[in-house]
């Protein structure tokens, strides 16, 4: 390749884009997979884009979807860049070899954020290691928040994910022109990036569009319809407008995101408060998701990466100093945790017998990762033996409290250690052997299905990675989770156990004296 070579040109099926040969690889940036989903459009499915004539540039990254920032203590860690203009719905493409004839396989990237924030333009997120390697890369944005996720009496439910669908689409109709193979398309996404994976692989809809997925630090869910329509009702009471679609739409959007901004302070996973999520809709989400993939027939035959980090949590608490605020709240903080988890004293008894030394802090938030996240995810895996793989990122960040936190392994798959971006959460200094080692099993698992470890069966396979050299442990969160089990099946106790309400409305009281706390501390 020489310098004066001319800029890449492939045609889209709404027309010609030219991107940019950038460190050996072709990049596209801000392709539209369907059209700006504004005006008569707004909270619709996507439709086709409108197609354009000569050649449209594609040398910088399209408009981000409308989101509210992160707070400050958020954004010290976070990268977060906001590209105006309307025509969000697009995609970015790394490729080392445009042109039909390579026919790589294809890694489809989709972001997390909690569906409210986060977008393809995320300098983590940059894919030249894997086209460097030989994987192209494909980067989804998708609508956000109320947008995305709202859930209005005069409009179809979950257009964020049908955006989604339509990107992937896309992907497999087009990406043959860059030199992808449709036949190897990997889904892949971290925290609610994952969580639309999960929905996606159980959607009848989406079958015969990919042929692995990849799920970082989430699992497959549906959320409580009632949580999600709170939002919005929320949002409507401080607007002053009925909770319909059509009202919002007439909304200026700043505003509207500064509302949504302030209704969602405290959907944090660990305080479980109104938050947007997926529905179950009849339609693209016939059925919750993680019971269609453990007992139906969905996303048989598709191979499985999935994992978490160690102390996810760290990163729900750290920012704003809410670790010392939940310690010092004690048997509240504790009571808080078993109403999100929906379980009795004898789970955080087993924990704190686990962890003897831990603060509660660490107690709640673990036992809150397993409940959302560790236990749906062994349950896949369980339910699909010898075509999952399951790891546990336990490196911890150069940054003090953070330990190994939620989102710290994204730049080491990304082999994108050495942007400043990365160092937010690492810190300096990152272990580059470890970004070599974890990028090129995820390049090997997109390749061919097998990321370099044993594949799930009934000894709990999870390779670990960041403690020490690389290694299989067997098994190393079966304890944790043989509290749940047992607990499920526990008789009734008594109403208060050890000065800790037990019983139901108690401890919902217990979650909101926990809320209006941390509120009160965020002010």
């Amino acid at each position: 390749m020489t310098a004066d070579q001319a800029d890449p040109v492939v045609r889209t099926p709404y027309g010609a884009v030219r991107g940019r040969y950038e460190r050996g690889v072709a990049v596209f940036r801000g392709i539209p997979y369907a059209a700006p989903p504004f005006g008569p459009r707004r909270f619709r499915p996507p439709e086709p884009h409108e197609p354009w004539d000569g050649v449209r540039d594609a040398g910088a990254f399209g408009p981000t979807a409308p989101k509210p920032p992160y707070s400050e203590a958020f954004a010290h860690y976070l990268s977060d860049p906001v590209v105006a203009g309307d025509d969000c719905l697009n995609l970015n493409i790394w490729t080392p070899e445009p042109g039909p004839a390579a026919r790589l396989p294809v890694l489809v990237w989709l972001h997390g954020g909690a569906l409210t924030r986060g977008s393809s333009a995320v300098p983590v997120y940059g894919g030249h290691g894997f086209a460097r390697d030989g994987v192209i890369l494909v980067s989804v944005n998708y609508r956000l928040g109320v947008e995305g996720y709202g859930l209005f009496p005069d409009a179809p439910p979950n257009p964020g994910l049908r955006d989604q669908l339509a990107a992937l689409e896309w992907v497999h109709e087009s990406i043959a022109a860059f030199g992808g193979d449709p036949d190897r398309i990997t889904l892949a996404g971290q925290s609610a990036g994952a969580i639309s994976i999960g929905a996606l692989i159980a959607a009848p809809r989406a079958q015969g569009l990919f042929r692995r997925a990849i799920l970082q630090s989430g699992a497959p869910e549906a959320s409580e319809r009632d949580k999600v329509r709170r939002m919005a009702r929320r949002m409507a009471s401080r607007l002053r407008i009925p909770a319909t679609a059509e009202a919002f739409a007439a909304v200026d959007r700043d505003l509207l995101l500064r509302t949504q901004a302030e209704v969602g302070r405290l959907s944090s996973p660990v305080l479980g408060g109104p938050a947007f999520g997926i529905v179950v809709d009849g339609d693209l989400v016939p059925r919750e998701p993680l019971e269609a993939l453990i007992e139906g027939e969905a996303a048989r035959g598709i191979d499985l990466l999935m994992g978490w980090t160690r102390d996810e949590y760290r990163l729900w608490l750290v920012p704003g100093g809410l670790v010392d605020h939940v310690d010092r709240l004690g048997p509240v903080a504790i009571a808080g945790a078993m109403a999100r988890c929906h379980c009795g004293h004898e789970v955080p008894r087993g924990y704190r017998a686990l962890l003897p030394e831990a603060a509660t802090s660490e107690i709640v938030g673990q036992m809150v990762t397993d409940h959302l996240l560790r236990i749906p995810l062994h349950r896949l895996a369980d339910a699909r033996p010898g075509s999952s793989y399951v790891y546990e990122f336990a490196w911890p960040s150069n940054l003090p409290g953070l330990r190994a936190c939620h989102a710290l392994e994204l730049g080491f798959v990304f082999d994108t250690g050495d942007v400043p971006d990365s160092a937010k959460l690492a810190g300096e200094g990152a272990p580059k052997e470890l970004c070599d080692t974890m990028h090129a099993a995820w390049v090997r698992f997109v390749a061919t299905g097998d990321p370099g470890w044993e594949p799930w069966d009934p000894a709990h396979p999870v390779q670990i990675l960041g403690d020490g050299r690389p290694h299989i442990a067997y098994g190393p969160r079966d304890p944790e989770f043989a509290l749940w089990a047992a607990d499920a099946t526990a008789a009734p106790e008594p109403a208060v156990v050890d000065g800790m309400p037990a019983r139901r409305a108690e401890m919902a009281a217990a979650v909101r004296r926990l809320r209006r706390s941390v509120g009160a501390r965020r002010h």
